[in-house]
């Protein structure tokens, strides 16, 4: 009987492919667990009317943690319209911690003068706008409830300054709008304030949406951890993958208080489907996540240090990389690469 149990959502489009991916490095560093598939996912809703089946939530159930490739969430609207897998299983776990890296990588080509980042986005997961009620109030209005409560903001800052302390990391920085929505923002600046009372070992200050963007592009070493509501953190997040060389290296955790769930930052990029294009290392470096979640750090330190090597070599010989890092290596030769470093 295997050390661990592990539901796999292999996704859609390019899901499928770089979720084997991972699995093949997984299988290469002798994890001692079961990868068990479960239907979830876009294609899980065409063909049983449901983005996370029922079977699917019993494995989860009986698993130590999710691993998920990236899933595609149709745009349109109307009451059959499909909810984000990814949301459902958050919600429904209450997974309320999104923690994103932003950590610079050897031999990765980046946009700026900046190339020894490292702080961490830790991004409120359950509440705010994607609560997801919305009203038609006429066929010319349309409303959004932003939704905060005590719970769920002191859950988060606690979070965050857990982790920062966890991680030796040194400030913990509360990202808002609260001068204009003074209200929800308000409340959570006041009391991320109060739990930052319980760690004076730890720099605090809350700082506004619009001068973080700012800080961003211009100084981003300024930041080491950051704690922000859903909407600001999904739009933080994604920007802050471009400073380290894109979406592609860019992994993510949902952590609640008893349960994760472990995914790339990317979507499932449909027009890539079946070209083997997408780089497999976001999704490498969510399972390197999920091993330190297992407490297995002797082999996230392993996968990781590999993942590193093929991506220094990369920057010279672009047989082993991916075509967004310049290279011309399909994904699952890339995976080989870094399968050959593990040993």
């Amino acid at each position: 009987m295997a050390k661990y149990r592990i539901a796999l959502i292999e996704g859609d489009g390019t899901g499928p492919e770089v979720i084997g991916c991972a699995r093949k490095v997984l299988e290469a560093a002798e994890l001692d667990a079961e990868l068990v598939p479960i239907e979830a996912g876009y294609w899980a809703f065409q063909k049983f009317g449901k983005q996370v089946t029922d079977s699917a939530w019993e494995i989860i159930g009986e698993s130590n943690c999710v691993l998920k490739g990236p899933t595609t969430t149709p745009m349109g609207g109307g009451e059959s319209q499909m909810k984000s897998v990814a949301v459902t299983l958050r919600q429904r776990l209450d997974l309320y911690a999104n923690v994103r890296p932003c950590k610079s990588r050897p031999g990765v080509s980046v946009p700026t003068k900046f190339t020894n980042l490292d702080f961490v986005i830790v991004r409120e997961n359950t509440e705010g706008l994607y609560k997801g009620i919305e009203y038609k109030m006429s066929d010319d209005e349309f409303v959004s409830l932003r939704v905060f409560t005590r719970k769920g903001c002191e859950r988060i800052s606690r979070f965050g300054f857990e982790l920062a302390r966890r991680q030796k990391r040194k400030k913990v920085t509360l990202i808002t709008k609260a001068n204009i929505l003074q209200l929800t923002d308000g409340f959570f600046t006041n009391i991320f304030n109060k739990v930052a009372e319980d760690y004076p070992d730890l720099e605090h200050e809350d700082i506004y949406v619009d001068r973080a963007n700012m800080y961003m592009i211009t100084n981003p070493i300024y930041f080491d951890t950051i704690v922000t509501s859903n909407l600001f953190g999904d739009i933080l997040s994604d920007a802050a993958a471009g400073l380290i060389g894109g979406l592609g290296i860019a992994p993510g955790a949902n952590m609640g208080d008893n349960f994760a769930m472990f995914e790339a930052v990317h979507g499932s990029a449909p027009k890539y489907t079946g070209q083997k294009k997408v780089n497999p290392t976001a999704m490498i470096l969510s399972s390197v996540m999920m091993l330190r979640y297992l407490g297995e750090d002797a082999l996230a330190e392993k996968v990781e240090k590999a993942v590193d090597s093929v991506l220094l070599e990369g920057a010279t010989n672009k047989k082993v990389v991916t075509y967004d890092l310049g290279g011309t290596a399909t994904n699952d030769k890339m995976t080989d690469e870094i399968i050959k470093r593990l040993e």
